[in-house]
């Protein structure tokens, strides 16, 4: 089969689909890969490197994606859905429940679209998911560190403390990958920790790894309500596998929390769990709105794209391999690879985003 890989276009996006050792291994099976040049440039991943591994390096979008399967990163920009065409098969994140625009034009353009991020194993997880969840819940920490700092409209608190001095209260709600990596962070930047879930096996299995460095609360409105009221940092990290992200921060309820608090939206990529978060950039990544500093950065884990590209790599290529060797037929004989797709022939083929999008 013909891959493509292409160089991704969205803002401050240096991550690329695959390394050439994975590369390598489509190539040695027989496969055709086709490498947009300098898409790796960033990350320290050269055209001679990719060439090496067996890779066609192309000058130009259009060669890769007259691939018949094209394996990215990011959901298509506007210039790359152009380049889409019927019956292709594209492979990447596509958190489509925030983009009904582009779930359109891909049901418009007939392309069989597989989404990395309701893949799904045997025990239930999502591993495509789950290692930029990670990366992303030790990013949001930081990121809410550096919302405080005082240039960017937050209070002024060092997240750590100093002695004689409290450390900022972090307050997390979710405790799925994203949520327990960023507790994890968080505590080891000294902060104070709540994490909200309203999941009791969650809650206990961060109470075995945290002791009593974490404080951990049943989420419900009124629980959001009163640790947002004494929250310096709040990461949203709560998420419905291919849906919208829950609405769980209204305006009125932002407004109660601390002039020069952080907002720290780690679901935007699926809408984001409040009502003011809006898609922001790595080149402008702050606002503020009711007093509130927002991060809303829809691809995160492009601030390390070195080791995210690595990590990626590592659990998407077994369904690569798979989709290369078989195509369409892969999703017959994987059931978890089947929960990823979601635009097939002209629909939208999960059932909860075609809800979301008013389309079921």
């Amino acid at each position: 089969m013909h891959i493509g890989i292409p160089k991704e276009i969205k803002n401050h996006e240096y991550r690329v689909a695959l390394t050439p050792e994975g590369v390598r291994v489509l190539a040695q099976a027989g496969h055709r890969v086709s490498v947009e040049t300098h898409a790796g440039a960033t990350v320290g991943l050269g055209d001679d490197v990719y060439r090496a591994a067996g890779a066609v390096i192309t000058a130009t979008a259009a060669e890769v994606y007259a691939a018949d399967l094209v394996v990215k990163v990011k959901e298509p920009q506007t210039n790359e859905v152009a380049l889409l065409r019927e019956g292709q098969l594209l492979f990447c994140y596509l958190h489509l429940a925030a983009a009904p625009e582009l779930a359109r034009e891909l049901m418009a353009r007939g392309v069989t679209a597989i989404a990395y991020e309701t893949v799904s194993n045997p025990a239930g997880g999502l591993p495509l998911l789950q290692p930029m969840s990670d990366i992303a819940g030790r990013l949001a920490p930081q990121m809410g560190a550096l919302g405080l700092h005082t240039s960017h409209g937050g209070n002024g608190k060092l997240i750590s403390g100093m002695p004689g001095v409290p450390p900022a209260h972090v307050v997390i709600i979710g405790a799925g990958a994203v949520g327990m990596s960023a507790a994890r962070m968080a505590v080891g930047l000294g902060a104070r920790v709540t994490l909200i879930d309203r999941q009791a096996d969650k809650l206990a299995h961060a109470e075995t790894l945290f002791g009593a460095r974490v404080a951990s609360r049943f989420s419900s409105p009124e629980a959001i309500a009163a640790f947002l009221a004494q929250a310096d940092i709040v990461i949203g990290a709560a998420q419905i596998p291919g849906r919208h992200a829950p609405r769980l921060i209204s305006r009125e309820l932002l407004k109660q929390m601390p002039s020069g608090s952080v907002l720290v939206d780690v679901a935007i990529d699926q809408g984001g769990i409040a009502e003011t978060s809006r898609p922001t950039t790595h080149s402008a990544p702050f606002f503020v709105a009711e007093g509130v500093v927002h991060y809303c950065v829809t691809n995160m884990p492009g601030a390390v794209a070195r080791t995210a590209t690595d990590a990626l790599t590592h659990a998407t290529l077994p369904y690569v391999q798979a989709l290369a060797a078989q195509g369409l037929a892969a999703l017959d004989t994987d059931a978890g690879l089947k929960a990823g797709l979601h635009v097939h022939a002209g629909h939208i083929t999960h059932v909860g985003l075609a809800q979301d999008l008013g389309l079921g």
